[in-house]
């Protein structure tokens, strides 16, 4: 009798087990979705670049930061949270010059405000296991 192979629980990317990881990829999901919605000027496409520049750049202190050591990845984490206000900005004027609705400017600050607190979380709980050894050198380990 043949048994099917189990799939691992983990990944070997470690950041790929964050649900906020997910969160900002739905997100990044999101804006392409709005930038793509029948607008085809092109000032709007050039702003929608900077916001899509900004909505990965959420995903990608993510993942970088995850390689590092705990301090590193906090800063990282930091770096998330300020591409997190950016894309506030940018939701902010998208909407006052009409490019997005209301409601995709609703659904955008509360993907916003989730994003914020989620990494908000981590960072809390990271700085509480940082020991102070921790706080020297790059060991690139995606095992954290």
């Amino acid at each position: 009798m043949e048994h099917e192979l189990e799939r691992p629980t983990t990944t070997f990317f470690r950041f790929e087990d964050l649900r906020i990881y997910h969160k900002s990829l739905e997100y990044i999901n999101w804006v392409y979705k709005v930038a793509t919605n029948g607008k085809d000027e092109h000032c709007i496409n050039v702003f929608f670049e900077r916001f899509l520049t900004s909505a990965q750049g959420i995903a990608l202190n993510i993942a970088e930061g995850s390689s590092r050591n705990k301090s590193q990845f906090v800063y990282y984490l930091k770096m998330a949270k300020s591409s997190v206000r950016e894309c506030v900005v940018l939701s902010t004027i998208a909407q006052s010059r009409s490019f997005i609705t209301n409601d995709e400017f609703d659904h955008s600050k509360n993907y916003l405000m989730e994003m914020t607190k989620m990494i908000g979380a981590l960072i809390g709980s990271l700085q509480r296991s940082v020991k102070p050894e921790e706080h020297l050198g790059d060991d690139d380990d995606d095992s954290l």
